[in-house]
């Protein structure tokens, strides 16, 4: 089993930054792919970005130049630094990543439980 947990959500007033970890245990041969998405009651969860393993990433087009995804491959963790944060971009954000297990040749996407990230005055 693989468990993420993020951390990092909170309020935050527009113009500011939020910076969200999500850490990834449980027995982990090995994560691919790590990223972030995005949910708003009744609409589909959106893709803020992926970032792979040797560290490409890629955004959604709109969100680029203010959020950046890094991670680090020794403690199984990706975050997200959200710069001059918009009310839009208010939202549960979940973190999610391609994961193989000890033991597994498969890989097997994760995700966290999400962190609500709300952007008001």
């Amino acid at each position: 089993q693989v468990h993420l947990v993020e951390s990092g959500g909170g309020l935050v007033q527009p113009g500011g930054s939020l910076r969200l970890s999500c850490a990834a245990s449980g027995s982990i041969f090995i994560i691919n792919d790590m990223g972030w998405y995005r949910q708003n009651p009744g609409k589909q969860r959106e893709l803020v970005g992926t970032i792979s393993r040797d560290g490409i990433t890629n955004y959604e087009e709109s969100l680029k130049g203010r959020f950046t995804i890094s991670r680090d491959n020794t403690w199984n963790t990706v975050y997200l630094q959200m710069n001059s944060l918009k009310p839009e971009d208010t939202a549960v954000y979940y973190c999610h990543a391609d994961t193989r297990v000890v033991g597994s040749y498969q890989y097997v996407a994760v995700w966290g439980q999400g962190t609500l990230v709300t952007v008001s005055s």
